[in-house]
Protein backbone atom coordinates (compact mmCIF):
# COMPACT_ATOMS: atom_id res chain seq x y z
CA UNK A 1 0.00 0.00 0.00
CA UNK A 2 1.07 3.64 -0.82
CA UNK A 3 -0.03 5.99 1.55
CA UNK A 4 -1.40 9.24 -0.20
CA UNK A 5 -2.64 12.36 2.27
CA UNK A 6 -4.70 10.71 4.47
CA UNK A 7 -5.65 7.75 2.44
CA UNK A 8 -3.63 4.59 2.00
CA UNK A 9 -3.66 3.43 -1.70
CA UNK A 10 -3.71 -0.16 -2.59
CA UNK A 11 -0.33 -1.12 -5.09
CA UNK A 12 -1.53 -4.27 -6.64
CA UNK A 13 2.13 -5.15 -8.67
CA UNK A 14 0.44 -7.94 -10.62
CA UNK A 15 -2.36 -6.28 -11.51
CA UNK A 16 -0.34 -3.33 -12.83
CA UNK A 17 1.97 -6.00 -14.77
CA UNK A 18 -1.01 -7.70 -16.50
CA UNK A 19 -2.56 -4.26 -17.03
CA UNK A 20 0.50 -2.80 -18.68
CA UNK A 21 1.18 -5.93 -20.85
CA UNK A 22 -2.70 -5.55 -22.18
CA UNK A 23 -2.19 -1.83 -22.91
CA UNK A 24 0.70 -2.68 -25.02
CA UNK A 25 -1.29 -5.47 -26.92
CA UNK A 26 -4.20 -2.75 -27.04
CA UNK A 27 -2.21 -0.14 -28.99
CA UNK A 28 -0.43 -3.03 -31.37
CA UNK A 29 -3.77 -4.24 -32.78
CA UNK A 30 -4.84 -1.01 -33.17
CA UNK A 31 -2.15 -0.19 -35.11
CA UNK A 32 -2.21 -3.24 -36.81
CA UNK A 33 -6.12 -2.77 -38.35
CA UNK A 34 -4.66 0.91 -39.35
CA UNK A 35 -1.95 -0.30 -41.43
CA UNK A 36 -3.93 -3.46 -42.82
CA UNK A 37 -6.46 -0.81 -43.51
CA UNK A 38 -4.02 1.63 -45.20
CA UNK A 39 -2.25 -1.71 -47.58
CA UNK A 40 -5.87 -2.11 -48.94
CA UNK A 41 -6.29 1.24 -49.28
CA UNK A 42 -2.41 1.72 -51.14
CA UNK A 43 -3.28 -1.08 -53.22
CA UNK A 44 -6.50 0.15 -54.68
CA UNK A 45 -3.95 3.56 -55.42
CA UNK A 46 -1.98 1.93 -56.88
CA UNK A 47 -4.31 0.09 -59.34
CA UNK A 48 -5.80 3.54 -60.14
CA UNK A 49 -2.63 5.27 -60.74
CA UNK A 50 -1.75 2.65 -63.23
CA UNK A 51 -4.87 2.04 -64.83
CA UNK A 52 -4.71 6.37 -65.78
CA UNK A 53 -0.81 5.52 -66.86
CA UNK A 54 -1.96 2.89 -69.08
CA UNK A 55 -4.83 4.54 -70.51
CA UNK A 56 -2.42 7.66 -71.14
CA UNK A 57 0.52 5.86 -72.50
CA UNK A 58 -1.99 3.67 -75.02
CA UNK A 59 -3.47 7.12 -76.40
CA UNK A 60 0.08 7.73 -76.72
CA UNK A 61 1.28 4.93 -78.59
CA UNK A 62 -2.05 4.56 -81.05
CA UNK A 63 -1.99 8.30 -82.32
CA UNK A 64 1.20 7.65 -83.37
CA UNK A 65 0.74 4.37 -85.43
CA UNK A 66 -1.59 1.68 -84.15
CA UNK A 67 0.45 -1.25 -85.88
CA UNK A 68 3.42 -0.71 -84.35
CA UNK A 69 5.21 -2.94 -81.82
CA UNK A 70 4.96 -0.46 -79.18
CA UNK A 71 0.84 0.25 -79.56
CA UNK A 72 0.44 -3.70 -79.26
CA UNK A 73 2.40 -3.59 -76.54
CA UNK A 74 0.87 -0.64 -74.70
CA UNK A 75 -2.35 -1.90 -76.02
CA UNK A 76 -2.18 -5.23 -74.60
CA UNK A 77 -0.61 -3.45 -71.43
CA UNK A 78 -4.03 -1.59 -70.99
CA UNK A 79 -5.66 -4.64 -71.23
CA UNK A 80 -4.10 -6.47 -68.28
CA UNK A 81 -4.00 -3.47 -66.30
CA UNK A 82 -7.82 -2.97 -66.01
CA UNK A 83 -8.15 -6.67 -65.36
CA UNK A 84 -6.25 -6.59 -62.57
CA UNK A 85 -8.02 -3.43 -61.55
CA UNK A 86 -11.38 -5.14 -61.85
CA UNK A 87 -9.34 -8.49 -60.02
CA UNK A 88 -8.66 -5.61 -57.02
CA UNK A 89 -12.33 -5.26 -56.22
CA UNK A 90 -13.43 -8.67 -56.68
CA UNK A 91 -10.29 -11.17 -55.63
CA UNK A 92 -8.71 -9.00 -53.11
CA UNK A 93 -10.94 -6.28 -51.57
CA UNK A 94 -13.73 -8.38 -50.52
CA UNK A 95 -11.75 -11.59 -48.95
CA UNK A 96 -9.16 -9.14 -47.57
CA UNK A 97 -11.83 -7.30 -45.69
CA UNK A 98 -13.44 -10.65 -44.45
CA UNK A 99 -10.58 -12.12 -43.38
CA UNK A 100 -8.71 -9.22 -42.50
CA UNK A 101 -9.89 -6.15 -41.59
CA UNK A 102 -13.12 -7.69 -40.10
CA UNK A 103 -11.29 -9.73 -37.43
CA UNK A 104 -8.95 -6.74 -36.35
CA UNK A 105 -12.04 -4.78 -36.13
CA UNK A 106 -13.82 -7.35 -33.97
CA UNK A 107 -10.84 -7.64 -31.82
CA UNK A 108 -10.56 -4.03 -31.64
CA UNK A 109 -14.46 -3.51 -30.34
CA UNK A 110 -13.57 -5.28 -27.02
CA UNK A 111 -10.82 -2.52 -25.39
CA UNK A 112 -13.90 -0.12 -24.53
CA UNK A 113 -15.30 -2.91 -22.89
CA UNK A 114 -12.27 -3.96 -21.27
CA UNK A 115 -10.94 -0.61 -20.51
CA UNK A 116 -14.42 0.16 -19.11
CA UNK A 117 -14.05 -2.47 -16.74
CA UNK A 118 -10.63 -1.80 -15.80
CA UNK A 119 -12.01 1.90 -15.26
CA UNK A 120 -14.55 0.34 -12.88
CA UNK A 121 -11.89 -1.45 -10.76
CA UNK A 122 -10.36 1.17 -10.28
CA UNK A 123 -13.01 3.14 -8.76
CA UNK A 124 -13.63 0.44 -7.05
CA UNK A 125 -10.33 0.39 -5.18
CA UNK A 126 -10.98 3.77 -4.03
CA UNK A 127 -13.70 2.60 -2.60
CA UNK A 128 -12.24 0.13 -0.91
CA UNK A 129 -9.57 2.35 0.29
CA UNK A 130 -11.93 5.12 1.35
CA UNK A 131 -13.95 2.46 3.15
CA UNK A 132 -10.74 0.84 4.83
CA UNK A 133 -9.57 4.02 6.05
CA UNK A 134 -12.79 5.14 7.60
CA UNK A 135 -12.75 2.23 9.78
CA UNK A 136 -8.98 2.90 10.95
CA UNK A 137 -9.69 6.34 11.82
CA UNK A 138 -13.05 5.04 13.70
CA UNK A 139 -10.44 2.77 15.57
CA UNK A 140 -8.17 5.15 16.68
CA UNK A 141 -10.85 7.97 17.85
CA UNK A 142 -13.96 5.99 18.75
CA UNK A 143 -16.99 7.81 18.36
CA UNK A 144 -19.80 8.22 21.05
CA UNK A 145 -21.83 6.95 18.24
CA UNK A 146 -21.65 3.08 18.67
CA UNK A 147 -23.09 2.37 15.76
CA UNK A 148 -20.63 4.13 13.69
CA UNK A 149 -17.46 1.44 13.87
CA UNK A 150 -19.86 -2.08 12.87
CA UNK A 151 -21.57 0.35 9.62
CA UNK A 152 -18.00 1.45 8.89
CA UNK A 153 -16.58 -1.90 9.01
CA UNK A 154 -19.62 -3.20 6.86
CA UNK A 155 -19.22 -1.21 4.63
CA UNK A 156 -15.70 -1.88 4.56
CA UNK A 157 -16.12 -5.74 3.61
CA UNK A 158 -18.61 -4.77 1.24
CA UNK A 159 -15.95 -2.88 -0.84
CA UNK A 160 -13.44 -5.21 -0.48
CA UNK A 161 -15.89 -7.95 -2.21
CA UNK A 162 -16.25 -6.32 -4.82
CA UNK A 163 -12.81 -5.02 -5.64
CA UNK A 164 -11.43 -8.20 -4.67
CA UNK A 165 -13.85 -9.66 -6.98
CA UNK A 166 -12.96 -7.46 -10.00
CA UNK A 167 -9.60 -7.55 -9.06
CA UNK A 168 -8.91 -11.24 -9.28
CA UNK A 169 -11.02 -11.42 -12.41
CA UNK A 170 -8.64 -8.93 -14.62
CA UNK A 171 -5.65 -10.70 -13.75
CA UNK A 172 -7.00 -13.93 -14.12
CA UNK A 173 -8.23 -13.02 -17.67
CA UNK A 174 -6.30 -10.16 -19.27
CA UNK A 175 -3.17 -13.20 -19.60
CA UNK A 176 -6.08 -15.61 -21.26
CA UNK A 177 -6.85 -12.57 -24.16
CA UNK A 178 -3.28 -12.67 -24.81
CA UNK A 179 -3.06 -16.58 -24.85
CA UNK A 180 -5.55 -16.21 -27.50
CA UNK A 181 -4.05 -13.40 -29.94
CA UNK A 182 -2.21 -15.82 -31.75
CA UNK A 183 -4.64 -18.58 -32.69
CA UNK A 184 -7.23 -15.79 -33.23
CA UNK A 185 -4.70 -13.72 -35.85
CA UNK A 186 -3.57 -16.95 -37.11
CA UNK A 187 -6.00 -17.31 -40.07
CA UNK A 188 -6.07 -13.74 -40.89
CA UNK A 189 -2.31 -13.94 -41.24
CA UNK A 190 -2.42 -16.68 -43.63
CA UNK A 191 -4.96 -15.11 -45.47
CA UNK A 192 -3.42 -12.25 -45.93
CA UNK A 193 -0.19 -14.08 -47.25
CA UNK A 194 -2.53 -15.76 -49.27
CA UNK A 195 -4.52 -12.81 -50.79
CA UNK A 196 -0.97 -11.44 -51.86
CA UNK A 197 0.58 -13.97 -53.22
CA UNK A 198 -2.50 -14.86 -55.93
CA UNK A 199 -2.11 -10.72 -56.64
CA UNK A 200 1.38 -10.53 -57.27
CA UNK A 201 1.21 -13.97 -59.54
CA UNK A 202 -1.28 -12.80 -61.49
CA UNK A 203 0.12 -9.20 -62.09
CA UNK A 204 3.06 -11.23 -63.14
CA UNK A 205 1.43 -13.44 -65.36
CA UNK A 206 -0.64 -10.78 -66.73
CA UNK A 207 2.15 -8.43 -67.05
CA UNK A 208 4.63 -11.37 -68.36
CA UNK A 209 2.05 -11.36 -71.43
CA UNK A 210 2.74 -8.11 -72.44
CA UNK A 211 6.50 -8.43 -72.68
CA UNK A 212 5.86 -10.69 -75.81
CA UNK A 213 5.41 -7.89 -77.46
CA UNK A 214 8.98 -6.64 -76.90
CA UNK A 215 11.87 -7.95 -78.39
CA UNK A 216 13.81 -10.54 -76.88
CA UNK A 217 17.37 -8.94 -76.85
CA UNK A 218 15.62 -5.82 -75.39
CA UNK A 219 15.85 -7.53 -72.20
CA UNK A 220 19.47 -7.73 -72.81
CA UNK A 221 19.98 -4.30 -73.50
CA UNK A 222 18.65 -3.24 -70.55
CA UNK A 223 20.88 -5.03 -68.00
CA UNK A 224 23.92 -4.29 -70.17
CA UNK A 225 22.56 -0.51 -70.14
CA UNK A 226 22.28 -0.21 -73.70
CA UNK A 227 18.93 1.14 -73.18
CA UNK A 228 19.89 4.04 -71.21
CA UNK A 229 22.51 4.86 -74.11
CA UNK A 230 19.53 4.78 -76.58
CA UNK A 231 17.35 6.59 -74.41
CA UNK A 232 20.56 9.31 -74.00
CA UNK A 233 20.58 9.24 -77.58
CA UNK A 234 17.19 10.08 -78.68
CA UNK A 235 17.46 13.20 -75.74
CA UNK A 236 20.62 14.59 -77.42
CA UNK A 237 18.26 14.39 -81.03
CA UNK A 238 15.79 16.42 -78.77
CA UNK A 239 18.27 18.78 -77.80
CA UNK A 240 19.09 19.30 -81.46
CA UNK A 241 15.52 20.59 -82.21
CA UNK A 242 15.32 24.86 -82.40
CA UNK A 243 12.29 24.75 -79.75
CA UNK A 244 14.35 22.66 -77.20
CA UNK A 245 17.43 24.90 -78.18
CA UNK A 246 18.61 27.17 -75.23
CA UNK A 247 18.14 30.51 -76.12
CA UNK A 248 21.31 33.10 -75.38
CA UNK A 249 19.88 36.20 -73.46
Amino acid sequence: MQKTGQVERTIDREFTEEETKYKTYEKEVEKLQKEAKAYLDSMRAMAGSQARIADTIDKFYGSADRTSEGAMAANAYKRSVDELDSSINKELDAPYRTCVLDPLGKMNAYFPVINDTISKRHKKMLDYDSARSKVRKLQDKPSEDTAKLPAAQKEFEDAKEVYEFMNEQLIAELPQLLDLRVPFFDPSFEAMIRIQCKFAEEGYEKMGGVQRYFQESIRNDYASGQLDAQVEAVLEEIKELTICATQGS
